[in-house]
């Protein structure tokens, strides 16, 4: 028997970490943060990176999602962090000790089954570019949806620089609602003109008007808005239609191009059409104001690879004729299941990769 799994057998006859060793945990997970933030930062933008300084440094100083602190202590901290940043730059990334035992950081479902009892989801895994990912929350609550589990989490204890409302692991869907209030806001704030109307539509339907208090509104919204994320993360979990290694090896070869974001939209598309994903459960179910949200907020790439559903939530405001939509998510789904074969086989009948993603940028330039 080895250490490892000596250690992996302390860690399942213990009971469920105290708050003392939940501290401890966010602290080693914070550690990983860091060099992952660290060696990926260069990866974004200018704007990019400022905007994921803005939401870490909102996290760590207890601030609202509507609430902006002086820029001068804002710089000061981006200053700190960086200097933090390249102490850890070339550090490897840590196993995580719990109850004393030592555990693979991606080995979410020995940790979680640690964890969970006590209240507690720690996440992890790889986003775009291969960047690692990390966060430790509190669980608010557990529920089930179209047979899977879905854990509503609290104000995260530890995280890395990605403010990410809502994704899936293990076979569980996740909804981060600290992150996601953060991002419901910014997407409101900045919305363009082109989502407004329908914006004002939900909000109206919400009863609410802009204004409210901030956290009354954004509250408000939040609560229409957690089944969009739920539903989204399922139609991603069921839906087989873009094999899954293939859309990781495209993604991954073709980094920061128009490929790589045709086949996220693609992949999102797919989902969102899913008989069980977000605008079939929205449209089942006649929810006017969270269809209003989802309408209102789509934005970039996978709005003009789906350009049928804003025509007809323009034509719904005026009618409310609910088949206009199932239309809609029809037309889309044929678009997005025939984009999805033609990129398939594209990739795995070229050798020549700068002749594939020619073609792959011809047939985004069509759809577009």
């Amino acid at each position: 028997m080895t250490a490892q799994t000596n250690g992996l057998n302390a860690l399942m006859t213990h009971q469920s970490p105290t708050p003392t060793r939940i501290k401890d945990l966010a602290r080693q997970i914070e550690v990983n943060c860091a060099i992952s933030d660290a060696n990926h930062a260069g990866a974004f933008s200018i704007c990019g990176l400022a905007l994921r300084f803005r939401d870490l440094y909102k996290w760590t100083n207890g601030l609202d999602a509507w609430e902006e602190d002086d820029s001068g202590r804002l710089l000061d901290w981006i200053g700190l962090t960086e200097e933090r940043w390249e102490k850890v730059a070339e550090s490897a990334y840590q196993p995580l000790s719990l109850n004393g035992a030592p555990v693979d950081l991606f080995d979410t479902r020995t940790i979680n089954e640690a964890l969970i009892p006590g209240g507690y989801f720690y996440g992890a895994g790889l986003l775009g570019n291969l960047k690692p990912t990390f966060f430790l929350s509190p669980i608010e609550k557990r529920i089930r949806a179209a047979g899977y589990t879905v854990y509503l989490l609290g104000r995260e204890l530890a995280r890395d620089m990605m403010t990410l409302p809502a994704t899936h692991q293990d076979n569980a869907v996740l909804v981060r609602t600290h992150s996601a209030r953060q991002v419901l806001w910014d997407e409101m704030a900045f919305l363009k003109k082109s989502g407004r109307p329908a914006l004002e539509f939900a909000l109206n339907r919400l009863g609410l008007t802009r204004t409210d208090p901030p956290r009354k509104r954004l509250e408000r919204v939040l609560q229409a808005h957690i089944g969009t994320y739920i539903r989204h993360e399922i139609g991603e979990l069921l839906d087989t239609t873009f094999d899954r290694r293939a859309w990781q090896e495209i993604v991954g070869t073709f980094v920061r191009t128009p490929v790589e974001l045709l086949a996220r939209a693609t992949k999102d598309l797919l989902a969102d059409t899913h008989p069980k994903g977000v605008l079939s459960h929205l449209i089942a179910q006649k929810e006017a104001p969270a269809l209003a949200l989802y309408a209102a907020l789509i934005d970039g790439f996978y709005k003009q690879v789906f350009p049928e559903l804003q025509q007809a939530f323009g034509k719904f405001m005026q009618t409310e004729n609910w088949t206009l939509l199932a239309d809609a998510a029809r037309l889309g789904r044929r678009r997005a299941v025939t984009t999805a074969k033609e990129l398939m086989a594209l990739y795995h009948d070229s050798s020549d990769l700068k002749a594939c993603q020619a073609q792959f940028e011809a047939l985004a330039a069509c759809l577009v």
